[in-house]
């Protein structure tokens, strides 16, 4: 597992010798699958206001689910932090968090954002949007992600592998809101209109809009920000050529997804685990949050980064992240048979 350390003495003899932990008062030991650089924020933001050091290990999110559960009560893991619903399900199903009773993430991250046990909660919204070529249509020339599956789109959308878990939680959206005969039909007909096999992440789908190669594509918003606020004239002319489509506006709102984080069980610094999510929950780490990835905020009322406020009108579907995680298997096998590979 590729990974990397902040704070590197905490972790001597860590995976070498059975039996290590490390607990102190005034410690906080993160295993996260972030890997955005400006998390880094968010830790000194919590050191300076609390005084405890935050170590972080930074891995795959499936292998620092495993890694915990194979340290089991030695682990050092205090919280685990990843994104996507599902990712934060198998870690829940695996056994890997402890329920956190505490007002303060109960009043401020709303129900549908956290597990109904208190086992996770989410801190930051990403949206799956779709992207159209601006030079083809002169407008949006859909609405609604069913329409995706629309015979008149063939050979025209670019999408990811359905591996990729934000793929995967589309999908299970998808099963909640129309039930999984319905999905599946969807899923064969977007396979039909696929402009070609899925292939790289989600800014290679906006690139394959800018080059013509696909009318529509679907990834996170963010992505396209990226592109827009880049340095790189190419990156601009991409972001430039794209269109952005906030899906199913008249009913029930653009899927999201979310970042988030629960207290790993056996958490050698449960007081400091409690602080850190409570922390996160703050007008400060929310706003860090959205600076940071260009993501939403998970609170209600605090502002967006300069980049979102055109969109924070932009109505999101209210279906509960634990429901995206309990059809997350029913949404693989359905992708599957439906040929999406």
């Amino acid at each position: 597992m590729s990974t990397k350390i902040r704070n590197t003495a905490w972790m001597l003899g860590v995976g070498v010798a059975a039996g290590v932990s490390v607990a102190s008062a005034q410690t906080l030991n993160l295993y996260t699958a972030r890997h955005y650089d400006s998390d880094e924020a968010l830790y000194e933001a919590f050191e300076r206001q609390t005084g405890v050091e935050v170590n972080v290990l930074e891995g795959d999110s499936d292998q620092l689910i495993e890694r915990i559960r194979r340290e089991g009560a030695a682990s050092p893991a205090d919280i685990f932090m990843t994104v996507d619903a599902a990712r934060l399900q198998r870690a829940e199903a695996a056994g890997l968090f402890a329920p956190v009773d505490s007002e303060v993430l109960s009043e401020r991250i709303p129900a549908p954002l956290r597990d109904p046990e208190n086992l996770w909660f989410g801190f930051s919204e990403r949206v799956r949007i779709v992207y159209y070529d601006k030079e083809q249509y002169d407008e949006p020339p859909l609405s609604r992600y069913e329409e995706l599956a629309d015979p008149r789109f063939e050979g025209e959308v670019c999408i990811r592998s359905s591996n990729n878990d934000y793929n995967q939680s589309l999908v299970a959206s998808l099963i909640a809101a129309n039930g999984p005969e319905a999905t599946e039909a969807w899923a064969e007909g977007l396979v039909d209109n696929m402009a070609r096999p899925p292939q790289g992440g989600d800014t290679d789908q906006i690139r394959g809009v800018a080059a013509g190669e696909c009318g529509l594509a679907v990834g996170n918003h963010y992505y396209w920000i990226r592109l827009a606020l880049s340095d790189n004239e190419a990156d601009q002319a991409v972001a430039e050529r794209a269109g952005l489509i906030f899906p199913n506006q008249d009913g029930r709102g653009t899927h999201r997804n979310i970042g988030g984080a629960g207290m790993v069980e056996g958490a050698p610094n449960p007081e400091a685990a409690r602080q850190f999510l409570e922390f996160l929950a703050s007008d400060e780490a929310q706003k860090l949050f959205s600076a940071g990835n260009n993501e939403f905020p998970a609170v209600e009322g605090v502002e967006p980064v300069e980049a979102l406020q055109p969109y924070t009108d932009v109505a999101f579907d209210d279906v509960s992240m634990s429901v995206l995680g309990d059809y997350n298997a029913d949404a693989v096998r359905l992708m599957d048979r439906a040929g999406w590979r």
